[in-house]
């Protein structure tokens, strides 16, 4: 019988919660670890749409990339969506399971592979951790060995992700060669990226302010979308977990979607 607390052991093998940053809130933080676990749905986030999917599918186990609940709730009511979700996922016996940014810094996490899919070598952290036994660390940087312009590395993104746009700050002539990554909200890693002089920087999403920042510094900043930046591990994610546990159900929802469209 494959439990909960196995599940969460195979999770925390390659997305060790050790490498989480500080702020964050990952591991299993909801439900029993004794129970079994014969259906799991991996999702970027626990939204109204995904939390109905797995109700209405019986699963027994949510494994979430963004952490419910992320702060501490003093009270668990049907007043705020977060603490709606909850009530509702507690009462349909529904655990979560958050590997956060464990997930992104994994050796073959978020931004490893990020990086990778946009054509990326050498790929080492941009921000390693202290004293870690194998060298990991959050966010990564990268070389491009040939070296295309800006706007032939933002066509083949776009290809990659199958995008209609996206966000750029800098002059599309430019050249790009050594790259930062840091998937979702990553625009605090600007500084970072220019103290290891990279030219470019690809996140999901940042503040005008960081994007004034960038452009100031010289640096082309290639903003994704928080969705697209993730939502990809996600879905390999739930491969990964059934590769490993033959005798449970394990899919990626198909409910949950990027909240922001072109127009």
């Amino acid at each position: 019988m494959t439990t909960i607390k196995k599940v969460c052991g195979f999770l925390d093998s390659f997305a060790p919660t050790r490498l989480a940053e500080d702020w964050d809130n990952v591991g299993l933080l909801v439900g029993d670890p004794k129970i079994e676990a014969q259906k799991v749905m991996t999702c970027l986030t626990v939204t109204p749409e995904s939390a109905s999917e797995a109700i209405e599918k019986n699963v027994d186990l949510i494994v979430s990339h963004h952490p419910l609940p992320f702060r501490p709730l003093k009270r668990l009511t049907t007043e705020t969506v977060p603490s709606r979700l909850l009530w509702d996922l507690v009462r349909a016996g529904v655990s979560i399971y958050s590997p956060h940014t464990g997930f992104d810094s994994a050796s073959e996490g978020i931004n490893q592979t990020l990086g990778q899919k946009i054509g990326l070598t050498e790929l080492t952290p941009l921000v390693p951790v202290v004293d870690d036994p194998a060298g990991l660390g959050a966010g990564r940087i990268g070389k491009h060995e040939s070296g295309p312009s800006l706007r032939s590395f933002i066509d083949a993104i776009k290809s990659e992700f199958a995008m209609d746009g996206l966000h750029v700050v800098g002059d599309l002539d430019a050249s790009v060669e050594l790259v930062a990554v840091a998937c979702g909200s990553g625009g605090s890693f600007l500084e970072k990226a220019r103290r290891a002089h990279c030219d470019t920087f690809v996140t999901g999403e940042a503040t005008f302010h960081t994007c004034l920042e960038a452009k100031a510094n010289g640096i082309s900043l290639v903003l994704l979308g928080h969705y697209a930046s993730e939502r990809f591990a996600v879905e390999a994610l739930s491969d990964r977990i059934a590769s490993k546990f033959s005798d449970i159900e394990v899919w990626a929802s198909d409910q949950e979607s990027d909240p922001l469209e072109w127009v």
